[in-house]
């Protein structure tokens, strides 16, 4: 019996697994609830635009870019797949 091969259609579940991952991430940083009027960071006003078209919006636009810019990026490989656990 071969250890270390992969079952057929393996690879299709390692990326609708990463792809569902993405989709619980991106989900879990959506607002959700009550809005603000005023930003938590700055306290400047949030604009009424702005919190019609983001349900429980809490940041404004500028100091919601930079809470984007510290969110460490996805990773940019499968860590499921990679060769080396399958080598073990």
């Amino acid at each position: 019996m071969a250890v270390g091969w992969a079952q057929d259609g393996a690879v299709n579940d390692q990326i609708d697994a990463s792809v569902q991952d993405a989709v619980k991430l991106a989900r879990s940083r959506l607002p959700d609830g009550t809005g603000r009027t005023h930003c938590e960071e700055c306290e400047e006003p949030i604009p009424e635009a702005r919190r019609q078209a983001v349900p429980g919006v809490r940041l404004c636009v500028r100091c919601q870019a930079e809470a984007e810019k510290r969110q460490a990026p996805l990773p940019g490989f499968n860590r499921r797949g990679s060769k080396d656990s399958q080598l073990k």
